[in-house]
Formats: C-alpha cells, structure tokens, sequence
C-alpha cells in the first residue's frame, strides 16, 4: 500500500541521476511526493556541530534554492511524473525544529544512507517522531555520482552532462550556472 504522503530531502547541489533514482523511488511509494531542498539559506545560522562540514560551505552550495528547485521540477515533469503529483520545498534538516513549516508530520520521510550524514538524517528525523523509511543503504563507493563530482568536472571543462538529467543539463547551460562553476572562486 502507498504512503498517502512521502518527503524526500537533500541538497540537489546540483541535481545528478543518483537524486534522480532517489526522487522517482520516493514518487513509487507515495500518492503526493514532497521534495524538502536543505541548505536553502545559505545565511542562515548553523548550529556549531554542523560549521566545519564540507556540505555547509559556501563552495559546496553555489546554486540558490530557486534553481535548485527548478531544475527538481524540470526533472522530474520531464521524467513522467506529474506536475500536480510533486511540490518542492524548504526544508531545514540543519534546524530540525523548523522542518513541520515546511512538510507535515503524518508523511512518511524516505532516507537514503551512504554515510554518517545519511545515518544523521535518519536519526533526527526519527527523533522528531516521523515515520522514517530507508529506501537504501550503500557505501559511498556505489554512488552512482555525486554532486561534488559533477561540480568539479563542470569547473574543469570535462565531460559531465551524462551524470545529470536532461532538463538539469539545459537548466544549468541555459541560465549560466556551467560558466558561474568555470569561474574562479565560484
């Protein structure tokens, strides 16, 4: 039976085929998919346990929540699933006590672990009573991409375009972000 209600949640820093395979796992599960996007402020103040990880610098987080959103949205329309079947939102897994502003507690949260972040996702989560699913637990080594990997192949002009969807790719050719990750310092 499908969960009326399932969340999703990352970074999508920029999105990339292995978020893509989480997303439409999530949307097989649910009648509604929410789509939280974490780090969307990149001002705002981090509590101390979470300042020294790479995924909170501002070299790991160069696209605003607007285009990060967008391009989830592009993504997914473009890989079936319906417009009104999908929302995308904040959602602050940094300040777990924000997060019920964003998504609704009777859904039911969809994880994946990789690493100690993924066990650390799970276990806030579960910490604020939400029904927790993990979809799946893998090493790192059986990534199928990261988003590190592909901002670092776009920033050296190298091949990347095969470890993104189609509609991201246009989304980050189209609106500037391939030459913004070429410039120095971006």
């Amino acid at each position: 039976m499908k969960d009326a209600l399932g969340v999703v949640m990352g970074r999508f820093q920029g999105l990339h085929m292995g978020h893509m395979e989480y997303l439409l796992a999530g949307a097989e599960r649910c009648g509604h998919l929410i789509v939280g996007v974490t780090n969307f402020e990149p001002w705002e103040e981090l509590p101390a346990s979470l300042k020294d990880l790479d995924r909170v610098r501002p070299s790991s987080n160069p696209f605003t929540y607007y285009e990060r959103m967008a391009m989830i949205r592009d993504s997914l329309v473009e890989a079936g699933l319906p417009r009104e079947r999908f929302d995308v939102v904040p959602f602050p897994i940094e300040q777990p006590e924000h997060i019920f502003n964003f998504a609704p507690p009777e859904a039911a949260y969809y994880v994946t672990i990789y690493d100690q972040w993924g066990e650390h996702k799970r276990q806030v989560l579960e910490d604020l009573g939400l029904r927790t699913q993990v979809l799946w637990v893998r090493t790192d080594a059986q990534r199928l991409t990261s988003g590190t990997e592909v901002r670092r192949l776009i920033a050296e002009g190298k091949p990347w375009e095969h470890l993104v969807p189609p509609a991201a790719r246009r989304y980050l050719t189209e609106h500037g972000l391939v030459e913004r990750l070429r410039r120095p310092n971006a």
